[in-house]
């Protein structure tokens, strides 16, 4: 298969969806891979160490879509690609379709097999390829949140840890899956006193167990929610339904009930995000404030640290896109019932229920497409 691995154009992303050593694996199995000029710098690989790999460098976007059966990304496509997608293409990235209709509806309309990196899910529901871009960004939503309640930042002037004969910093943590369990230990391990919420009993009684005695875990509800954030300096929104849109737990009218400089970081942004008032920033201009509330909601977090990122991507989806390039999508997600959950949108049909449910939008079965 000839497989073709662009340059992010997202705004200050940094990452590239294959290493080298990825590289390798495919050319040695006779696969052809195209690399955009530059794409793992960013990273920390420079076009030779991919050229000594067995690949070949294409000058430019165009280029590298032109030529792939199988293209490989980070994120979604954004406008300036969506006319470079060709009826039949495979792209295989992070699509996150629910919380964006323009990209829904220009996959729909290009024709293309849109496999999703989050929604590829294992039989006890773990989420193989957004696992490890979930542990980078509920470890960075700790280190961020800590930088932004530095008072010339914005925020209360609050250091997480105290020091002696000053109490911590509070933080709140919505949702115990990935993001909130990485959160939970970056903020612990700085000395914060720490709740993290979640709606599943079993999963509070395991943090219980594994925690640090400075966490403490806490049923979700709408008034446990309340009673928590009037006195959290940091909240990490941490809150994930495989390929839906993300539950606003945190509302407009809930900031005026927060201390002045409180930090939000909404990991779930990319998915629309639990918090009502956030909406998608970049690492360029990564916060603004609303209620004297300060809002961090970079859509693609680990963007700001490729080098860590990509290669621990990388690490996930490689398996993946051996199978996919040896056997073809169709057969490689018949034989692979976690791969073929990735399938959302083909051959213009909409084969993930959660994104047509999202937009109203006709729900095709995906064994259908096979």
């Amino acid at each position: 298969m000839i497989i073709g691995v662009p340059k992010e154009i997202k705004n200050n992303e940094n990452r590239v969806a294959l290493t080298p050593a990825g590289a390798i694996e495919l050319t040695k199995r006779g696969h052809e891979v195209y690399v955009q000029a530059t794409a793992g710098l960013g990273s920390g690989f420079p076009d030779a160490d991919y050229e000594a790999a067995g690949a070949h460098i294409l000058p430019t976007i165009e280029a590298v879509y032109a030529k792939a059966e199988m293209i490989v990304k980070v994120k979604e496509p954004i406008e300036p690609e969506y006319e470079l997608i060709r009826e039949g293409q495979l792209l295989f990235t992070y699509f996150h379709f629910a919380s964006y209709e323009p990209l829904t509806n220009a996959m729909i309309k290009s024709k293309a097999v849109c496999l999703a990196y989050e929604t590829v899910e294992m039989p006890d529901r773990s989420l193989p390829l957004l696992i490890p871009m979930s542990e980078v960004a509920g470890r960075m939503s700790i280190q961020e949140g800590a930088k932004f309640l530095e008072k010339p930042m914005g925020g209360r002037g609050v250091l997480l840890g105290g020091v002696p004969g000053v109490e911590p910093g509070r933080v709140l943590i919505l949702g115990g899956g990935v993001v909130g369990t990485q959160a939970a230990k970056m903020a612990a391990g700085l000395g914060a006193q720490v709740t993290i919420m979640d709606i599943s009993l079993n999963r509070l009684r395991h943090l219980s167990d594994i925690m640090p005695a400075n966490v403490n875990t806490v049923y979700s509800n709408e008034f446990n929610i309340r009673r928590h954030m009037k006195e959290a300096d940091l909240i990490v929104g941490a809150v994930l339904i495989p390929g839906a849109k993300a539950p606003h737990l945190i509302t407009r009218d809930m900031l005026k009930e927060m201390k002045p400089g409180t930090v939000l970081v909404d990991v779930a942004v990319d998915q629309g995000g639990c918090i009502e008032t956030c909406t998608p920033t970049t690492h360029e201009a990564p916060t603004f404030i609303i209620d004297d509330v300060v809002h961090y909601c970079v859509a693609n977090m680990p963007g700001a640290v490729p080098y860590t990122s990509t290669i621990a991507l990388t690490n996930a989806t490689l398996p993946y896109a051996i199978q996919l390039a040896d056997k073809g999508w169709k057969q490689a997600c018949a034989d692979n019932e976690p791969l073929k959950l990735g399938l959302n949108v083909v051959d213009g049909k909409v084969v993930y229920k959660g994104v047509a449910d999202a937009f109203g939008l006709d729900y095709t079965p995906v064994d259908a497409m096979l």
